[in-house]
């Protein structure tokens, strides 16, 4: 092999070189005989969230769509899983120079088993004939022995082979106690299905039912993390698949996404074992329950929200202060709640309970429980509403009982959806961060598919009062 360096080959050595039929090809600061095998990075070790080993070595480009291939392997967490990872890369490395010397062979020779002597030659080396066709890169050898199988799963859970890959691909057609059963040895046994190929170069955004305004804000804090490293986002609708009868987690394991985000709702066990089991990391922004404690999150300052706004129409001079919330099951509404609570027992006031009441983020309910509040004896002079929607609601409740805001009525809602500045008079809310979540959470998922466990398994970031012209001081009456 001829390999001079750069710096000490002159254009004429060159020429002079190329003229007795030597290829020259710059790599790395030096110059090399094309025919040598390029440098490539040694491979790499990842540590997954579940804390199993990623073996991931690059094994080229597919000549048809174009993709990276990877041979990967997965290791079990244990105290020799280092030690068998680094073999394990050694033997992926091997088998990709391996087969990069067979298709750099001249037409006629069998490179299959070449070997470099002292002399920088490649002489055939006898190896045993085994019958068997060369795999194509990014195929897998068979699990090791004592490394966890469909076939083991199986039989430790009672059922057969094909009911262990239903459950893993969310399949229909199991019984829930059969489910349970399986799922419960995935865990106990930490599997991890094997890898044929690097996930898919993208992030999926999971919704529950998307509301507009606040969707496009996630994505498009999203986007703005994980489009740098070159990803696509995603985004599926859970409440459009629940009513097709169709497992949405099922769906995302045939895209293999690099991870996955879920929005205002919660992670069902289940839906969470699949993701588990195929190494595809979770994040939850603005979980309606606790998640999970392997599962970080991010979310909104929403109890000092509450605080906020409930002080800002304190200081307005307001006392008989309605509350719209949003549905207690929700981790948003009760923290919102808790804060106007918090803020009116500051100033002596206290909460009137029966001034409270407790609806859907929607415009229906704001517009329901408007007139109900508007329409008692003891009319409260300012609504806090916990979201925009019910905002708006009220507006509309206050224009048919000829109530003007906000000489008759003050209101203040939460999220400043773009139709809050819009609106008339515009819209008093509590801003959420939307973008900057979305971004939060972009960032904690690819720092988990990368290996890496967050400092804080819940962030949250700061919501700000936007005053506009819907609040004053209270009227007479």
């Amino acid at each position: 092999m001829l390999a001079v360096p750069h710096a000490h080959l002159r254009h004429g050595e060159q020429q002079k070189l190329r003229s007795r039929g030597a290829r020259i090809s710059c790599y790395g600061g030096s110059m090399e005989d094309s025919t040598a095998s390029t440098r490539q990075p040694r491979g790499e070790i990842e540590t997954l969230p579940s804390g199993s080993l990623r073996v991931r070595v690059y094994a080229g480009v597919d000549p048809i769509t174009g993709k990276r291939i990877h041979l990967t392997e997965t290791i079990p967490a244990g105290p020799d899983a280092q030690a068998e990872a680094e073999q394990i890369r050694d033997r992926l490395l091997a088998e990709r120079d391996a087969k990069r010397r067979q298709r750099a062979a001249p037409t006629g020779q069998s490179p299959r088993h070449l070997r470099r002597t002292a002399s920088g030659s490649d002489t055939e080396t006898p190896q045993p004939a085994t019958g068997a066709a060369p795999r194509a890169p990014g195929t897998r050898r068979g699990r090791r022995r004592g490394e966890m199988t469909v076939a083991r799963i199986a039989r430790l859970a009672g059922v057969s082979a094909p009911t262990v890959s239903k459950v893993l691909n969310g399949r229909s057609g199991v019984a829930s106690e059969t489910r349970r059963r399986v799922e419960s040895v995935l865990r106990e046994h930490e599997y991890r299905r094997p890898e044929m190929v690097v996930a898919a170069a993208s992030v999926e955004v999971v919704f529950y039912g998307m509301q507009s305004n606040l969707a496009i804000e996630i994505l498009h804090g999203v986007q703005r993390v994980v489009g740098l490293h070159k990803l696509a986002v995603g985004f599926t609708d859970v409440g459009s698949q629940a009513a097709l009868g169709r497992s949405w987690a099922a769906d995302l394991l045939a895209r293999r996404p690099t991870g996955v985000i879920t929005a205002h709702f919660d992670v069902a066990p289940e839906e969470h074992s699949l993701l588990a089991a195929s190494g595809i990391p979770l994040v939850a922004l603005d979980p309606t329950g606790q998640p999970s404690h392997d599962v970080p999150s991010v979310g909104a300052t929403n109890w000092s929200g509450g605080i906020v706004a409930t002080q800002h129409l304190l200081d307005l001079g307001h006392r008989d202060i309605a509350v719209i919330s949003g549905p207690l099951d929700r981790l948003s509404g009760r923290a919102r709640l808790e804060g106007a609570r918090a803020a009116l027992d500051s100033a002596g006031v206290g909460l009137d309970d029966r001034l409270v009441r407790l609806g859907l983020f929607s415009f229906a309910d704001g517009l329901e429980h408007g007139e109900d509040l508007l329409t008692r004896p003891d009319r409260p002079t300012a609504v806090l509403c916990g979201n925009d929607l019910q905002a708006l609601g009220v507006y509309e409740a206050a224009r048919r009982h000829g109530l003007r805001i906000p000489e008759d009525l003050s209101v203040i809602g939460f999220d400043d959806i773009p139709n809050a500045q819009w609106c008339g008079p515009p819209l008093t809310t509590v801003r959420q961060p939307l973008a900057d979540m979305g971004a939060a959470a972009g960032a904690m998922v690819l720092a988990l598919a990368a290996g890496q466990r967050p400092e804080q398994p819940r962030v949250e970031l700061a919501t700000t009062l936007v005053v506009r012209e819907s609040t004053a001081a209270p009227g007479r009456r």
